[in-house]
């Protein structure tokens, strides 16, 4: 029933500890809602015969589903060293377990694995290449791509055949690469997707977004630059300093992911440097400070979220709204429930009506005979916006206005955000007229942020250092044709 985009994963490194698999574990229940579909740990150790091995354990499911046992931890995947990945499928490959990362194989030098977050928009080209000089593929994953570049490249330095790998893919991808002895992140020229570094007890971390970090109690250092690859090995912690390459001939500008600070990431994470709460709560204050809401009485008007993840954007709206003069209060009106199965079963007719209920309820004490300011930040299809607004309805309040903190979205992503197809969005099917989107979803008023507003709540950052594809339809990268769902799944 959900109606927002998906993010495919969120990854997770780290070298240096015995318990690399545990904290592993830690990391990726934290970065739990960048992919609820699949997860899985590699862990890099020594056998007794002194043989380098791999052990790697991935299922579908939860975190704590596919990891529910200590004995997994304890003999299934021992190491100092680990690489993990959550996972969204997207259309037609979820029932393939060898798509769940990470990926793991054996060529010359070793073994290697990888996690990957983001998209290839050369795959399809660079696929039927290596197809047709003989690779073998055993997933319907880019990522694939970037370990068969690698085991194929001619040079024999190991961090040189990654560099050559990376030099012939484009598109999104922030990945972290297991290898015998060490663990190497890399993001891509643009840095679409994010990817920190952080340490504890000389112990290096590689992860998605900064919550990974806090929950091993590791100290975020900074950000993997965009087109940087850092290697992470012994040398790094006898010599505490991180070694750094970048991608040669791969100049590019920077543009990161708006919709991170919008949606997915976590309000307690950094990410692209940045605490995602304050971004949050600007966005909520430019959208008070250019659409407001007033009481046609005088009265204070209501201001609630879709929660959670409108919840920061609904503090700044509210506060901003005071700076403003305008009386209002700031209120918990929808109580969402935390206890919904990934499979719940949803019966008959009355299927997005009935998920709507299941997932949320309203506190009517609070809404009735209310101004509502409903903050959401986002709206993708709106049909499960139209079933809020109709259960809001019910309360029996004054009003509902619906401000939303980010423009139209128009247009499909193919940077790692899994958006439905261009005629499902709402804001193409009425050729982004507002006034019909208002009136097909039932609501007093409707104002979204235009680009410029949005742009102006990233502080600490330059507007054009953010991809906004999705909403203006300017890639900055170009697309391969024939670009599938089916094909590019991570």
């Amino acid at each position: 029933m959900s109606d927002k985009p998906k993010c495919y994963c969120g990854i997770f490194g780290i070298f240096g500890t015995k318990d690399a698999s545990l904290n592993t574990y830690y990391g990726l229940h934290t970065l739990q809602h960048r992919g609820q579909e699949a997860a899985g740990i590699v862990s890099a150790s020594i056998s007794a015969k002194g043989n380098k091995i791999f052990n790697l354990h991935k299922n579908f499911g939860l975190v704590s589903e596919v990891f529910n046992n200590q004995d997994i931890f304890e003999n299934s995947l021992p190491g100092f060293s680990a690489i993990g990945h959550n996972r969204y499928s997207t259309t037609g490959a979820s029932d393939s377990e060898k798509n769940i990362q990470p990926f793991v194989v054996h060529y010359r030098l070793g073994n290697l694995a990888i996690a990957h977050n983001g998209n290839l928009t050369n795959a399809k080209e660079i696929r039927e290449r290596l197809v047709n000089e003989g690779s073998i593929f055993q997933t319907t994953s880019d990522s694939e791509l970037i370990l068969h570049l690698i085991a194929k490249s001619k040079l024999e330095n190991q961090i040189d055949q990654v560099i050559d790998a990376l030099s012939q893919v484009e598109g999104a991808y922030s990945i972290v690469l297991l290898t015998d002895d060490k663990v190497i992140a890399a993001r891509d020229p643009n840095g679409f997707r994010p990817l920190c570094i952080g340490k504890f007890n000389n112990i290096f971390i590689a992860a998605s977004e900064s919550c990974a970090l806090d929950i091993n109690s590791a100290e975020y250092i900074r950000d993997v630059n965009p087109g940087e690859i850092i290697v992470i090995d012994e040398n790094t912690i006898s010599n505490d300093s991180l070694k750094s390459y970048y991608i040669p001939n791969k100049i590019a500008s920077k543009k990161q992911c708006v919709f991170e600070f919008i949606y997915f990431s976590r309000p307690d994470s950094k990410v692209f440097g940045s605490n995602v709460d304050k971004i949050r709560r600007k966005l909520g204050k430019v959208l008070a400070e250019k659409h407001p809401v007033v009481d046609k009485d005088g009265e204070k008007v209501i201001v609630i979220s879709v929660p959670d993840s409108s919840n920061t954007a609904a503090i700044g709206f509210q506060s901003q709204l005071v700076k403003q003069g305008i009386p209002s209060r700031l209120d918990i009106g929808l109580i969402r429930s935390h206890y919904i199965g990934r499979t719940f079963i949803l019966p008959g007719q009355k299927e997005r009506e009935i998920g709507v209920r299941i997932k949320f309820n309203t506190v009517k004490g609070v809404l009735e005979n209310k101004t509502l300011v409903l903050i959401d930040d986002s709206i993708v299809r709106g049909t499960t916006s139209k079933q809020l607004v109709k259960l809001l309805r019910e309360a029996n309040p004054k009003e509902i206005h619906l401000r939303i903190s980010s423009p139209p979205v128009k247009n499909p992503c193919y940077y790692g955000m899994d958006f439905p197809s261009k005629q499902e969005l709402i804001a193409n099917r009425f050729n982004s007229d507002i006034e019909k989107i208002k009136d097909y979803l039932e609501v007093d008023s409707l104002e979204y942020l235009t680009i410029n507003e949005m742009l102006e709540a990233m502080v600490e950052h330059k507007p054009d250092d953010f991809c906004t594809a999705c909403f203006s339809g300017e890639y900055p990268v170009s697309i391969c044709e024939g670009i599938s769902k089916e094909v590019y799944d991570n």
